[in-house]
């Protein structure tokens, strides 16, 4: 009896002890602290020339994630995603500083926080890409916006601090950089030429200099992240808040930021949590785990460490609090418009292969875009290029075409310059990506696949947001990636020109421009000349003058250069930029456009004068 009184009291000792006061817990502070424009170079990461010890210790204590993906590999389109729970080419934000439309039923994830009872505060980025109000969803967003100015201090709190830094800009410009690490100890600072270079950049003087400033900025940025988990510890808080760092993207360097490649999508990222809170991780801390986590599960992972329902439209899995779902297999992210060029490209990514479709390859690899050409290493690799003195492993990076395809082994080639999409061996693994990428086009209904000017002009039309419409109006995602990037039989595309959405037209028209059959078929592609949509018209006339009927085509393109509307000015310009010397007769019509009001039509109208004229000059 003795004994199995023991057993029982035993047993009873366990289940008492297995019952977490969890239950009785208040909900957790959350502090989000994120950078911008960096890839995992910190000491915690393995990366031994990174001094980054606060972020480093944090690591130790915290989770230290490995496969953590942007969902874009640029600012304002990733942060779209976060901030409503949806990926950018499903609502329409794919565009680098469009407005998109809120959908109907979306909130702004702090606006879930702020009904639960939680102090919200943004210091201070927006950039939603969003035409709403940045800081309506937010108790305070601004420069001085703190957890410390919450009315009650026994309040729950979220609070951002996102640190600039560690901005492209820092790195380009030689006086923000200075201001950037003004408050460093010289001794921390890298000297140019320390650190080995990534083996696609030419070894010149710039571009070690820009190299060290990249590791120096992110020292600067780190030591600003000590001092403010200094502030919460002084404040006694340490204990009930859990805290997250995490990077925008990939380094604000080429090939890196705005590239579909690791460099330019996967992003440190950390998560800690006081013991009390420890039982809402999905591993111990201190560890590192490879688990695939894509910013599109940042705001349902949010909403369930704070105890609240995660809103069935958000597309995104939570990877932190009670009953997690299985752990996702892929990632996605996608790139569409970057600054004034359009490029569309859509990656998959699993822990091992990364799966790239262009659905533009005939565009060069590296388009010129006013804002990184300006930059150091940039303009060195142009120069490496011309004295042939750039890396082997860089040549991709000027390429005046990308293949449709691209493959890479992560495992055996981290830098991703070996395209294994026409290798035999890996057909197998190049099919199950290419299908995984279809399923989600189709299942996201990727908005990208919709040309900017036309999906504005649905919203107008149908007076929806282009989630809705895309789900409300049946358009036809399979059919319109099929024309994009399907079969080479002409006349799929031929029958497509007069098809009744403006999308399939367009897509038509654009791979007709590509093939060198299309002169035989002048007349038909002609007819569309008249087609009601102008990005339609624009797409044909450049098939004409692609097909060497450049007297059909060039009057369109000048007559759309002067459009009501900014995006089919821009389409046009940039067409008549990619003629070269073809566009000369629209000289005098490019020279109107240069004090248009969207400086992207004056971007790609000046680099065609320039071209056209052998001039050099420079606009913002």
């Amino acid at each position: 009896m003795h004994y199995k009184y023991m057993i029982w009291l035993f047993s009873a000792f366990c289940w008492l002890s297995c019952q977490s006061p969890a239950e009785d817990l208040p909900p957790p502070n959350i502090l989000w602290i994120t950078c911008e424009d960096i890839s995992p170079n910190l000491g915690a990461y393995g990366d031994s020339f990174a001094h980054t010890p606060n972020l480093d210790r944090l690591a130790q204590e915290g989770i230290l994630y490995t496969n953590a993906i942007a969902s874009a590999p640029v600012c304002a389109v990733a942060r779209s995603s976060i901030i409503t729970g949806l990926y950018a080419s499903s609502q329409g934000t794919q565009y680098m500083r469009c407005k998109g439309q809120l959908p109907e039923m979306v909130e702004l994830y702090p606006s879930y926080l702020r009904k639960a009872g939680y102090y919200c505060t943004n210091n201070s980025k927006t950039d939603y890409n969003l035409a709403i109000d940045n800081k309506a969803c937010w108790d305070e967003s601004s420069g001085d916006a703190h957890w410390r100015n919450r009315p009650d201090t026994q309040q729950a709190f979220f609070s951002i601090f996102n640190f600039g830094t560690s901005h492209e800009s820092r790195v380009n410009d030689a006086e923000r950089y200075k201001q950037a690490i003004s408050e460093l100890d010289p001794e921390l600072l890298k000297a140019p030429g320390e650190i080995p270079l990534p083996p696609y950049y030419p070894d010149t003087d710039t571009v070690r200099e820009l190299w060290s400033r990249y590791y120096n900025i992110i020292t600067a940025m780190d030591q600003q992240v000590g001092e403010l988990l200094a502030e919460l510890e002084a404040d006694g808080l340490m204990e009930n808040t859990i805290i997250f760092f995490y990077s925008d993207h990939g380094a604000g360097i080429p090939r890196h930021k705005r590239w579909l490649y690791d460099s330019g999508l996967r992003v440190p990222m950390i998560v800690k949590a006081p013991k009390k809170y420890q039982h809402l991780l999905a591993d111990a801390a201190g560890s590192q785990t490879d688990e695939l986590v894509s910013f599109i599960d940042l705001p349902p992972t949010l909403l369930a460490l704070a105890g609240i329902p995660i809103p069935t439209y958000m597309q995104g899995r939570a990877f932190l609090g009670k009953d997690l779902s299985p752990q996702r297999t892929y990632t996605y992210a996608g790139r569409d418009r970057m600054d004034e060029r359009y490029d569309m490209q859509r990656a998959v990514r699993s822990k091992r292969y990364k799966y790239i479709r262009y659905y533009e390859p005939y565009k060069p690899f590296c388009q010129y875009m006013n804002t990184p050409e300006k930059g150091g290493i940039m303009q060195s690799i142009r120069q490496a290029a011309e004295d042939n003195s750039l890396p082997e492993a860089g040549a991709h990076i000027v390429a005046a075409t990308k293949p449709p395809e691209e493959l890479f082994d992560l495992q055996t080639d981290p830098w991703e310059l070996k395209n294994l999409a026409s290798d035999p061996n890996y057909s197998t693994q190049l099919e199950e990506m290419r299908e995984a990428h279809a399923a989600w086009s189709d299942r996201t209904k990727d908005t990208g696949l919709i040309p900017e000017t036309i999906l504005r002009k649905w919203e107008e039309q149908y007076e929806r947001s282009i989630y809705s419409i895309m789900r409300q109006e049946e358009i036809p995602v399979s059919l319109i990636r099929n024309i994009a990037i399907g079969n080479i039989d002409m006349k799929p595309w031929l029958a497509a020109l007069q098809n009744d959405n403006a999308a399939v037209r367009y897509w038509a028209a654009i791979r007709l421009g590509n093939d060198s059959r299309t002169a035989a078929h002048i007349g038909v592609v002609e007819e569309s000349t008249k087609d009601s949509i102008p990005l339609v018209r624009i797409a044909v006339a450049r098939a004409l003058c692609l097909a060497g009927a450049q007297e059909q085509g060039i009057p369109i393109l000048k007559q759309e250069l002067q459009h009501p509307d900014e995006w089919v000015r821009l389409a046009s310009a940039l067409v008549i930029d990619e003629m070269e010397e073809g566009g000369r007769p629209a000289i005098a019509d490019l020279q109107s456009v240069m004090q248009d009001q969207n400086k992207y039509v004056v971007r790609v109208a000046n680099h065609a004068l320039n071209d056209l004229l052998g001039t050099s000059n420079t606009v913002r």
